[in-house]
């Protein structure tokens, strides 16, 4: 069996190099934990103020320096390979530990010391091991890219932090993305007029996930182990060699999906003034979500206008990103949180049969109106408190549909017309997802 390939890597400067802020070379956790701090802020602009902005440049060159570079990348690949074992039953590259400990050797040699903390025993005894007590290289080389990522962002953004506070404004997070732009494969040929929107869409997933409280500012540790940057990393790959167009129109941060986002907005914006009124929100989705959910909406995610009552309170772009990425992940805990405060139609943290009746009428209005069959609101009011099994019999609280792992399902029932008939028809809908696989 051939050789396995060496594993694509992107270009970005997030795969540039790696080693912890304030660890000891063999330490393998990939995200620092310390960031260089000051118990106090000096005034801008004062001496101190520009010591301290050199210290902490300086600091994070020095950490840059320790990193693994792009052409150590490479050299640590080939060493791998030129220095394992191929199985015999599976044709994988593999090493034991008496191979692990003389590539370390090689690639010292070769490359310097900066590499030696990923060959710690720690780091061997983490995969998984044949019966010859032996690893595969391709996983343990992907462990050491994931790695220089994830300390070359932490420094990237650190860089960005102005007040070194360990988290990041949204004009910083924006920063930090249009840096990344020019070493993303699929994003390279962006339209320079839409890279500012581009920035504003993306950033605001990282805050929608990574800022759950709304104080306008997102934790750097958290960003860096949230699955919204693995996600951005992954348009890396090259789109017309690697990437389907399902895949892509399913990463929020593609250029298609980005677009998508955008035109929903513009063509639901009648008015052009900028933002959303309830009657022009009404249209989102070919108008398949319910009065309710609309005015619920506006209760709890639409700030009211600085003049004029609740009338004039419109959606600014912001809130529309929140509110199509709630849509989007009803099944993560910050997306049914979003949509539980909006079925939550007394703010008393739970919802009561009484609730339920109220919340899917409008559902079964335009469900008949559609001209689908009859149906019973008790029913599918049942239905949904067998999927649940709430702890208390008599309500339903987030925590409930967070456990019952079927909350963005209810919830789609509950607010959405096409969302009740995916539910109602999910058996000949996965019947349809197998056929195309028996097929092949």
């Amino acid at each position: 069996m051939a050789k396995a390939m060496r594993p694509r890597r992107g270009r970005s400067r997030l795969l540039r190099p790696c080693c912890g802020f304030g660890t000891s070379a063999a330490s393998s956790d990939p995200v620092p934990d310390s960031d260089p701090k000051l118990s106090w802020k000096p005034e801008d602009g004062s001496i101190s103020h520009r010591v301290q902005r050199l210290a902490k440049y300086r600091f994070l060159k020095k950490q840059s320096d320790l990193l693994l570079n792009a052409d150590d990348l490479d050299a640590m690949w080939v060493c791998l390979r030129e220095n394992c074992v191929i199985d015999d039953a599976t044709g994988a590259e593999k090493m034991n530990y008496e191979d692990f400990c003389h590539i370390a050797s090689v690639c010292t040699e070769q490359i310097g010391p900066k590499c030696r903390r990923f060959f710690s025993p720690s780091n061997f005894m983490k995969f998984e091991k044949d019966e010859q007590g032996r690893i595969a290289i391709l996983p343990f080389y992907l462990y050491v890219m994931r790695t220089v990522s994830l300390t070359q962002a932490r420094i990237d953004m650190s860089e960005l932090d102005e007040d070194s506070d360990g988290f990041l404004q949204p004009q910083e997070m924006e920063a930090y993305i249009r840096g990344l732009i020019p070493n993303l494969a699929q994003l390279r040929d962006m339209p320079a007029s839409f890279v500012q929107m581009y920035c504003r869409i993306a950033a605001q997933k990282f805050f929608f996930f990574c800022d759950p409280h709304r104080r306008g500012k997102a934790c750097i540790k958290k960003v860096l182990l949230s699955n919204c940057l693995q996600e951005l990393m992954e348009l890396h790959q090259e789109s017309e060699e690697e990437v389907t167009d399902t895949e892509q129109a399913e990463n929020w941060f593609s250029m298609a999906s980005a677009k998508r986002v955008c035109d929903i907005f513009i063509l639901l914006d009648k008015d052009n003034n900028g933002t959303l009124s309830k009657q022009e929100l009404r249209e989102y989705a070919d108008g398949a979500l319910t009065e309710i959910i609309i005015e619920r909406v506006f209760d709890e995610h639409v700030r009211r206008g600085k003049v004029g009552g609740a009338s004039s309170r419109e959606m600014d772009f912001d809130s529309y990103l929140d509110f199509v990425l709630a849509l989007e992940n009803k099944d993560t805990p910050e997306g049914l949180t979003y949509l539980f405060r909006c079925l939550d139609l007394n703010g008393r943290g739970y919802l009561t049969t009484a609730d339920i009746h109220s919340l899917f009428r409008d559902v079964h209005q335009k469900w008949i109106e559609g001209g689908n069959y009859e149906l019973c609101i008790e029913d599918v009011r049942d239905e949904i408190w067998d999927m649940v099994k709430p702890a208390d019999p008599l309500r339903i609280t987030l925590a409930d549909l967070l456990a019952c792992k079927q909350g963005g399902t209810v919830a789609s029932m509950l607010i959405d017309v096409r969302g009740f008939w995916a539910h109602d028809n999910r058996e000949n809908l996965l019947q349809e997802e197998e056929e195309p696989e028996e097929e092949s």
